[in-house]
């Protein structure tokens, strides 16, 4: 009797790769926890797919909330009352955008912002890119250590040299964390996340702001471009909330996610993905409201107009607000914020060299090589001028941030605007014109406060 042999199935249509890189898509961003994220099935609810894909976001929105964001929050609100809640409310919106591109980048191509620079450009314009990006990196730490060391004295008297050092330790910390899992660094992100956000929604309740004022203060006024006083601290309030290094960290962390590699599939991811690191930037936009909040309540109507020192604020704070825990809850919720950017600040730099060099050190000898070029200056200046010089190296760094934010902003949206690189998720023509308006936007003001802090 002949055996009946059934007909072939056929194969699932492959999709036609993207072109238009000089090099092929090399190996995996971070490549030792891509993909190591279950998602549930599209057919799966709402709520199991957010949860499943809620976590980046979070690892995001904490270069919106560091250490170098405070002084220029807290110089706005004191100078200015809640005039720059707009800036902060504008800024923010520029960001959620960005991050949109980022993540939609990784999702689609399979490449973080790094890769895709070096297989997109040629290697001395790669190169370029690399050294700018390790600068804003440096910075970055830098800001870290400074707000972690100022907590640390703030909180338990340990002198400003000290408190540079012990923040190598924290490279321990970071090694212990991450061999646990993705799924537990996000946790341990979140989790300092909501303890930041605690500790502001006590500060905004015991300075009992203005509400009809705040509210006002959330609608852009002339005076914030006429004044031109009034226009360098919104450049600088721009500057440290659109963070470089967040654009690297989102377009590979989201890669984190195991999902299908087809149009259904990267379609949900960015979805959700995008869902994810909006919410995650209104958290980031109440902790930075809150500064410029608590900064206008506490010292703008009470005759301390000049307060954009972080020790300053913290020793007014009590005294000013009859609230003895209030100085307490502001160290500890700075301790958190130097803690969480540390976390994402080593997953950026293991992204960027990786990206742009091909090059995989082991991580706890990148760390403590990022973290060494943020600590000498940190401790020298320290134990030379203080309080004082921390203060002045904490808003250099704000600046060296802002000089590197268009070399990240300009590749990203020229790559998603691109049909060949992104195939049927290339940017829609009004997405286009809108980054390209922001990117101008950041553009020019970033240059106007350069030329305003070295030659104005």
């Amino acid at each position: 009797m002949p055996v009946t042999v059934p007909p072939p199935v056929p194969a699932p249509p492959q999709e036609a790769p993207l072109t238009g890189w000089r090099r092929p898509r090399h190996a995996p961003s971070l490549g030792e926890i891509f993909g190591s994220v279950k998602v549930p099935p599209a057919s799966a609810s709402f709520w199991r797919k957010l949860f499943a894909f809620w976590g980046p976001g979070l690892m995001v929105a904490v270069g919106y909330m560091d250490p170098g964001n405070w002084a220029t929050d807290l110089a706005g609100g004191s100078r200015y009352g809640y005039t720059l809640l707009s800036v902060i409310l504008i800024s923010n919106l520029f960001a959620m955008l960005l991050q949109h591109l980022a993540a939609k980048l990784g999702i689609v191509t399979g490449r973080d912002l790094a890769q895709a620079c070096r297989d997109h450009y040629s290697k001395p314009v790669a190169m370029v890119l690399w050294v700018l990006c390790e600068i804003a990196i440096a910075a970055c730490d830098l800001a870290e250590v400074i707000g972690s060391a100022i907590a640390l004295n703030l909180l338990f008297g340990l002198p400003l040299t000290w408190g540079v050092v012990l923040t190598i330790l924290d490279v321990l910390v970071v090694l212990m964390l991450q061999s646990r899992g993705f799924r537990v660094l996000e946790s341990i992100v979140g989790g300092l996340i909501m303890l930041i956000f605690g500790c502001f929604l006590y500060e905004i309740i015991v300075s009992n702001p203005d509400y009809f004022a705040l509210l006002q203060g959330l609608v852009p006024q002339p005076e914030v471009v006429t004044n031109p006083q009034m226009l360098y601290v919104a450049i600088g309030i721009l500057g440290a909330t659109v963070m470089p290094h967040n654009l690297y960290l989102h377009s590979s962390i989201v890669q984190t996610r195991a999902i299908e590699q087809n149009e259904a599939g990267r379609r949900m991811a960015i979805k959700f993905a995008t869902i994810d690191s909006t919410l995650a930037l209104f958290l980031a936009f109440f902790v930075n409201a809150a500064i410029l909040i608590m900064a206008a309540a506490a010292f703008h109507n009470t005759g301390n107009q000049n307060v954009a020192d972080i020790n300053e604020a913290h020793q007014l704070l009590s005294p000013v607000l009859g609230a003895g825990a209030a100085s307490m809850v502001f160290a500890v919720a700075l301790l958190a914020s130097g803690q969480n950017s540390t976390l994402t600040g080593t997953l950026a730099g293991q992204i960027v060299m990786e990206g742009f060099l091909d090059l995989k050190l082991k991580l706890w000898l990148r760390r403590l090589i990022t973290r060494g070029i943020a600590v000498v200056p940190a401790f020298i200046v320290t134990l030379l001028y203080g309080e004082k010089g921390t203060g002045e190296l904490l808003v250099l760094s704000q600046v060296i941030l802002s000089f590197q934010l268009s070399f990240a902003v300009v590749p990203l949206v020229l790559f998603t605007g691109s049909k060949a690189k992104m195939g049927v998720f290339v940017n829609k023509p009004w997405v286009q014109v809108v980054a390209w308006l922001i990117s101008a936007i950041i553009i020019l003001l970033n240059v106007y406060l350069l030329v305003q802090t070295f030659w104005g």
